[in-house]
């Protein structure tokens, strides 16, 4: 797997998601040309920070870096909603086939 795939994936969210990019920019208080060269794969010279990440992934409401970054490790993420009150997780069939993939 290549060194820049979880910022691949976060320039895309940024890119092609639902809310403008400028607008995102905005909100995590970051100069719109500052977010675009940080998404940059190929920008050597500017890097994304695991802090902008995170504002990009709450504001945006997408996990998908997240979750490509616990899949890598070996990890499952499982939503905090999905546990029983006993603390113990519960999937049905289709879940756990979803996880396997």
């Amino acid at each position: 797997m290549e060194n820049n795939h979880i910022t691949k994936i976060a320039q895309s969210i940024v890119l092609d998601g639902e809310k403008p990019a400028k607008v995102l920019a905005r909100e995590i208080n970051k100069p719109y040309s500052t977010l675009l060269r940080e998404l940059n794969p190929y920008d050597s010279s500017a890097k994304l920070g695991v802090e902008t990440l995170f504002e990009i992934m709450k504001r945006t409401g997408d996990i998908s870096p997240l979750q490509e970054m616990a899949k890598e490790l070996g990890f499952m993420l499982v939503h905090s909603v999905d546990l029983s009150k006993d603390g113990i997780v519960y999937l049905r069939p289709d879940q756990l086939k979803r996880c396997a993939a």
